[in-house]
């Protein structure tokens, strides 16, 4: 009995493990058998825990089923400890790669507001609800003397030193949650209490007196040029500097735009994404680059060309050839800027690309000036390529184009041109007495805006003007164009008014003025019109471009200061926003201002465009503005800096006591344009600059 009960286990596992594993049954004969077959086995089995170990290893299902639920709290462990930000980086092994570890801002905004919000609040020991972009945030702390656990600690400091590299993001994001406002909004709103008439934008009115919109169009390539042939299945990638609604980001986007539509392959790398265009690149499908170094670089290196847009991209420009030494060769710089600390940031890799491109002869010639004062020897002759309108603005303006169809043919473009007029100035509380000029650009020394203002109040203000004489003497008048062919356009002028009955003794006058090469109208106005000129029309300026990033607080400041001490000018002073749609404040207008100081404009794409839709342009005699604007003829020019506010002062004064006149300078810049600077024209002269590039690599 003591050897069965001793001995006996050892055998009756075995047999049952062979039993229930091997599947070989055991012979009758065999002691194993004879024990199960005794009456007390079954209950020595259940009291010695083997049997419990047979049913285990014979059921797999339960093994199974403890494994997945081990692994399914192990998931949950993991996952507490990932939302509760304990190295989340590391567990998922991001850290080694920086490009990793750029998260959305728009997906860490309320993380980072509340981490800040907290640090503040921590020193004050209080609880407290911050309001951060038109939202409520409760911030909930711990009060002094309590005990924070460190579980809290780490999150904390974790969050810390994710709100150190997120403050970028983060200020972009709140930018893009305010409108698309810049730096200028958070000291000034975008109210009228402020900027007193404030109007537009009137996109919504475009689209329901043209009944089209840019988002109709079907692609504007002509298909049989030599243009789209050239750039067919290429792969270019376009360089922005920043995506603000100016004239360089805007041209780089039309470039864009014009080749894809033309079946080439664009990529677009932005080096600041702060602006408003960044919507407008993807209504237009145009693929933007997310990283700005290695797979922006690599991206280029497959391209067939190469086009950036500005001198700011000279940081970029000099990354892509350290990292790809024969780079060079496929970049085609189009510069916009003509100042000289553009030049001096960008002068060390001028030599370095396959080409420069500029706007004007004047700062085409400027900058081979200052390369030959440091000793900068370029790889090629500079090309030339002009802004010009574009097939969305010339549309409307009347001018044929590829968007034409029988049903918007030009002549039915100019009807409801007219009808755009009469709907936006009365939305503005305009009259047809009122003649209204308009500016638009960044608002900044630059650009002019306080002179042109100043000149504006002599003329509302009836500030009586200087002499002949003492204006000769402190202004430094263009001196272009003879006598004889101005004294002849400006009696063409005066005789063409319908409105004015000019006698020959103030004709005489007139002319005499322009023969001594002074464009300024004599001053004696009581004398020159009789009683039908009395009821003369009121000036009205408008100011843009609120809200862009290119505005200068400090500048803005001091014209709404100035405004403040000029009641009766502020009153015939409006301001619209930044925006893309300007065909409506063209077609409201009737005289366009291109008050640029320093060296002048580089070129003026907006003084075109005031041109396309027939309005004469008062312009600065410097930079690319004289070789647009034709004098006497297309408009009127006058000097830079103070000595131009008077003379600036006169031309607005002539053409609103001449409507006429201005009517026929606004044909004649109408007839320049078609002739020089439409879209087909600029693309001519990139078929030129791309065979050259193309060819020589």
């Amino acid at each position: 009995m003591e050897d069965r009960l001793g001995k006996g286990p050892s055998p009756l596992w075995q047999g049952s493990f062979k039993s229930s594993l091997s599947g070989r049954s055991t012979p009758k004969g065999s002691p194993t058998h004879r024990r199960l077959n005794s009456s007390r086995t079954p209950r020595r089995e259940a009291r010695s825990g083997s049997g419990g170990t047979q049913w285990f290893r014979s059921n797999r299902v339960v093994y199974w089923l403890i494994l997945i639920a081990l692994w399914a709290y192990l998931g949950f462990y993991v996952q507490s400890g990932w939302a509760h930000g304990h190295n989340k980086e590391e567990f998922l092994g991001f850290s080694g790669d920086p490009r990793n570890k750029i998260v959305d801002a728009e997906q860490q905004t309320r993380r980072d507001l509340v981490a800040d919000d907290s640090l503040v609040a921590m020193n004050n020991g209080t609880n407290n609800t911050q309001v951060y972009g038109d939202r409520k945030i409760d911030v909930i702390l711990a009060k002094k003397g309590n005990v924070v656990s460190s579980t809290k600690r780490r999150s904390k400091r974790a969050r810390r030193n994710n709100l150190r590299k997120k403050r970028g993001k983060l200020k972009a994001k709140m930018n893009i949650e305010n409108g698309g406002t810049e730096g200028q909004e958070q000291e000034i709103p975008l109210k009228n209490s402020t900027y007193r008439l404030l109007v537009g934008p009137f996109g919504s009115v475009e689209d329901r007196v043209l009944e089209w919109s840019p988002e109709k169009r079907s692609g504007t390539c002509d298909r049989k040029g030599d243009f789209a042939r050239l750039v067919w299945s290429r792969r270019l990638v376009l360089v922005f500097h920043e995506l603000s609604m100016t004239g360089a980001p805007i041209s780089m986007m039309e470039l864009a735009t014009e080749l894809l539509s033309c079946g080439a392959t664009v990529s677009a790398v932005v080096l600041s994404k702060k602006g408003g265009l960044m919507s407008e690149l993807a209504r237009r499908r145009i693929k933007v680059i997310e990283d700005r170094a290695d797979l922006s670089f690599k991206t280029a290196m497959k391209a067939d060309l190469v086009i950036a847009g500005s001198a700011v991209c000279a940081t970029w420009i000099d990354q892509y050839i350290a990292h790809f030494p024969a780079g060079g060769s496929q970049i085609a710089w189009w510069i916009m800027e003509n100042r000289r600390e553009y030049f001096d940031r960008s002068k060390l890799v001028l030599n370095r690309v396959k080409m420069l491109i500029f706007l004007s002869e004047m700062q085409s010639n400027q900058w081979l000036t200052w390369c030959q004062e440091e000793n900068i020897k370029l790889r090629s002759q500079p090309a030339l390529v002009p802004l010009a309108v574009n097939d969305e603005l010339a549309f409307v303006a009347g001018i044929p184009c590829s968007l034409n169809t029988p049903a918007a043919s030009p002549a039915k473009m100019l009807e409801k041109r007219q009808l755009l007029r009469d709907a936006v100035r009365k939305e503005m509380g305009l009259t047809d007495n009122d003649m209204l000029v308009i500016s638009l650009s960044s608002i900044n020394a630059g650009k002019g805006q306080l002179f042109l203002l100043e000149s504006a109040g002599l003329v509302i203000n009836e500030d009586p003007l200087e002499t002949d004489s003492e204006v000769k003497k402190s202004m430094n008048i263009r001196q272009d164009q003879s006598s004889f062919a101005a004294k002849h356009h400006l009696r063409g002028l005066l005789q063409k008014s319908r409105n004015l009955d000019v006698s020959s003794t103030e004709l005489r006058l007139f002319t005499s003025v322009n023969a001594t090469n002074d464009v300024s109208i004599n001053t004696h106005r009581s004398k020159m019109y009789d009683s039908k000129v009395a009821q003369e029309q009121a000036l009205k300026i408008l100011i843009g471009s609120v809200g862009s990033k290119s505005n200068k607080i400090p500048y803005v400041k001091e014209i709404l200061r100035f405004l403040s001490q000029h009641a009766k000018l502020s009153e015939s002073v409006l301001w619209t926003p930044s925006t893309t749609r300007v065909a409506s404040l063209y077609s409201a207008a009737d005289v366009y201002v291109m008050n640029s100081q320093g060296l002048g404009e580089t070129f003026g794409r907006v003084t075109v465009e005031a041109m396309a839709f027939g309005l004469p342009v008062l312009g600065t005699d410097g930079g690319g503005t004289k070789e647009i604007v034709e004098q006497n003829v297309t408009g009127l020019l006058h000097p830079m800096g103070r000595p131009g506010t008077r003379v600036l002062a006169e031309h607005l004064r002539f053409l609103l006591k001449n409507p006429s006149a201005r009517k026929q300078m606004g044909m004649d810049g109408r007839k320049m344009v078609e002739r020089k600077y439409l879209k087909r024209h600029m693309y001519m002269r990139f078929v030129e600059v791309i065979t050259r590039c193309m060819r020589s690599k």
